[in-house]
């Protein structure tokens, strides 16, 4: 099965083919911003975002270059924009630029919220891809690339 992400691989220690993902994380509190990216840097390369408008202009400038993002990992707590209204946004720029399908980005809410209508909005208005509360476990979180197809 091909993946949104084979124009971005590396060999991997065996000679084998390794993916490498291009993953936004939009998270506000620093912590939580260096957890995810030290538990993503193995797959990939990670740039942040700190709001959710700036998630949006760099979501944008990507789509707009042809790049797209394979993954954002998105909290819904922020400043500026929350995370509901930033997914929303890139399913209406995924329209614009004709983005679907494999070419869609995977987005993994990770937060804080656990109330059931947090992640029923997330799900079913936003379409995420996988839902995560904080603190995020890392075993969790590698089981959830795995079953999006972005990592074996």
């Amino acid at each position: 099965m091909q993946q949104a992400f084979a124009s971005r691989r590396r060999p991997g220690a065996e000679g084998s083919r390794v993916p490498v993902l291009k993953i936004l994380i939009v998270e506000d509190e620093f912590i939580s911003r260096a957890l995810l990216m030290e538990m993503l840097a193995a797959h990939g390369v990670c740039h942040v975002a700190v709001n959710g408008r700036e998630a949006i202009d760099v979501l944008r400038r990507s789509m707009q270059s042809g790049g797209g993002y394979d993954l954002v990992c998105l909290d819904i707590m922020m400043p500026e924009m929350d995370g509901q209204e930033v997914l929303t946004e890139i399913r209406n720029m995924e329209r614009e630029f004709g983005l679907s399908g494999r070419r869609a980005t995977k987005v993994i809410m990770t937060t804080a919220l656990t109330d059931s209508q947090s992640i029923m909005k997330a799900f079913t208005e936003g379409c995420c891809e996988a839902y995560l509360t904080k603190p995020i476990d890392r075993s969790k979180l590698q089981a959830t690339l795995q079953d999006l197809n972005l990592i074996p």
